[in-house]
């Protein structure tokens, strides 16, 4: 890819355009689709009434999203957690009236065995990681729900809960396990299968649930799990019912979260539709956004288009806008193009952000939502951008921003800028005239988006010097030149009209050249700063011993316990402690 000005081209027109696929990342399997909705749902019932939604997990064994395994005793794939995920999304948007989620099993006696196993036995690394790390994301937009939308979860075990089954348990608020002297909550990855709970099982257990250290040991090194009074005591769950009260105590508990949500109970909510994708060759079309892909340079262009009217004037007009408003879309997109990327694209190693539109009216958005914060619709939106940028922060490929003549970078979609490990924005005006490049700070930018780590992407930036953000603040508002990006810690490099071309071109040369797996590393290590979280450990810690783990011939070599698995052979395992 040559970096190049943005030109001014018309949305395209997606009516005309056939819809193409992408080449598989596995040979003999599609390519991954995230989009999907509920009449279309394999494994998922959803079912809402007044402030209670109930999400039924009823696994379709045959639905697998590649062949070669059943999805037994509700176990799951990457299928089955995009749906999930999917479900989350509507109910925050679909259903303002709903206060508490109950997620339970459809099945007799089983909850979930959590990941198939001959799914990750048969999968390759990559699938893996991107698995784990989607399932990671959807665990932590229940908790977000929880703790920012007002709609509780509520986790009710009626069977064995096993790996991952009581990884996404942990996720809700409150757990409550039938006592019928069987059933079990457990985390047998270790013994069983020589690798990690892979869905911020362990970190969960001691940061969220606060298990001791010595219980937590003997929990996550035993097959068969824990029971009843002693998984109430250890703090393993909240709750315990026997069979005969379970139902009854289910919703008792549901009905005492929805109590502390201040969800509106008259609220008319939004229908997210199918989003519009187009591929054709190596681009990817939606309304708002264009990504062209450079084999070459193993490099993705994404161009973002501003608004194409006015914000609304007032509240009541942003219902009636539905999904088609454009902060909304805008996000739907990036995040699908980013989801596209990572299962169907891992040789595009770099993501180069670049945008086209009216400042004034990207300001006029970001204005809106500020004004409008508390409003349970706004309310979603910003979240769903706080969610969509941490999205970005974790994804596994190099980040650069340019910032061109044109460019409408202002407010919450100046934290792509923010996001990224380099931000290149030009110094003057290109050599045929016009104007100079601008950003512009808002409030938004102060406190709205935070990362993994708790902090804003300016405090990130800001970590060597307590006064930079203040400094900053001062100039929200503003119109900021190259200049002013630089000193305010905006941007890396500002580069004029002769070196421009050239700069963003070796920077892309680099990074081509450079091993994945250290950039990998290096970015990962970079992006999150300062404090760290139980989210920030997830992400980072866990997933990164996960990802060495799962590469290991201990677990996926000839005689490693997950290849071995279910073949009644013993792994052979290399007692060598690396």
């Amino acid at each position: 890819m040559v970096a190049s000005k943005v030109p001014a081209v018309a949305g395209p027109d997606l009516e005309s355009m056939p819809e193409t696929t992408t080449t598989p990342l596995h040979s003999g399997r599609d390519p991954i689709d995230v989009r999907t909705a509920p009449d279309r749902y394999r494994h998922w019932r959803l079912h809402v009434e007044g402030r209670i939604a109930t999400l039924a997990l009823d696994v379709d064994e045959s639905g697998g999203l590649a062949p070669g395994y059943e999805l037994k005793l509700n176990s799951y794939d990457l299928g089955v957690d995009i749906e999930l995920a999917d479900a989350v999304q509507r109910l925050r948007f679909e259903h303002p009236e709903v206060a508490a989620v109950v997620i339970r099993s459809a099945r007799e006696r089983v909850f979930c065995a959590g990941a198939n196993i001959r799914m990750l036995g048969g999968s390759n690394h990559a699938h893996k990681v991107a698995f784990c790390k989607f399932t990671n994301e959807t665990r932590c937009a229940i908790e977000d729900a929880s703790a920012y939308s007002g709609q509780r979860y509520l986790c009710a075990i009626n069977g064995t809960a096993a790996g991952g089954g009581y990884e996404l348990a942990m996720a809700a608020d409150w757990i409550l396990l039938v006592d019928d002297g069987s059933s079990a909550v457990s985390l047998p990855e270790v013994a069983l299968l020589g690798v990690l709970p892979g869905t911020g099982g362990l970190v969960r257990l001691v940061d969220k649930r606060k298990v001791r250290r010595d219980r937590a040991d003997f929990f996550s090194t035993t097959e068969e799990g824990v029971r009843g009074r002693r998984a109430l005591e250890w703090g393993l769950v909240d709750e315990i019912a026997p069979s005969s009260r379970f139902d009854a105590a289910v919703e008792t508990r549901a009905r005492a979260l929805a109590a502390t949500s201040d969800r509106p109970r008259a609220a008319r909510g939004i229908r997210l539709r199918d989003l519009e994708r187009r591929i054709e060759g190596e681009r990817i079309r939606y309304r708002y956004v264009e990504a062209d892909i450079d084999r070459e340079m193993r490099a993705c262009r994404i161009r973002i288009e501003g608004p194409a009217g006015a914000s609304p004037a007032d509240i009541d007009g942003l219902v009636p806008a539905g999904d088609a408003f454009w902060p909304l879309a805008l996000a739907r997109e990036i995040e699908d193009l980013i989801l596209h990327l990572r299962h169907n694209e891992p040789a595009i190693g770099t993501l180069v952000m670049a945008s086209e539109g009216d400042l004034d009216a990207v300001a006029a958005y970001d204005a809106f939502l500020l004004a409008h914060r508390a409003h349970w619709l706004v309310r979603e939106i910003r979240l769903y951008w706080k969610r969509l940028l941490k999205r970005i922060d974790l994804t596994a490929r190099s980040l650069l921003a340019l910032v061109e003549p044109g460019s409408c970078f202002a407010g919450f979609l100046l934290e792509l800028v923010l996001a990224a490990d380099r931000g290149y924005m030009l110094e003057g005006p290109f050599e045929d005239g016009g104007a100079e490049a601008v950003v512009r700070l808002t409030e938004s930018n102060f406190g709205c988006f935070p990362g993994v780590n708790g902090l804003t992407r300016l405090e990130a930036r800001g970590l060597d010097d307590e006064e930079a953000v203040s400094r900053a603040r001062r100039q929200i508002g503003r119109d900021l030149t190259a200049a002013d990006a630089e000193a305010h810690r905006l941007v890396t490099f500002t580069p004029d009209d002769i070196d421009w071309e050239d700069e963003v071109r070796i920077a892309l040369e680099e990074r081509a050249a450079f091993s994945p797996d250290a950039l990998t590393g290096l970015e990962a290590s970079l992006r999150c700063p300062g404090p760290e979280t139980m989210e920030s450990r997830i992400f980072g810690r866990l997933t990164a011993w996960q990802n060495w783990i799962f590469q290991r011939p201990n677990a996926v070599g000839e005689r490693g316990a997950l290849t071995l698995y279910g073949t009644g052979a013993r792994a052979d395992f290399d007692r060598k402690r690396v």
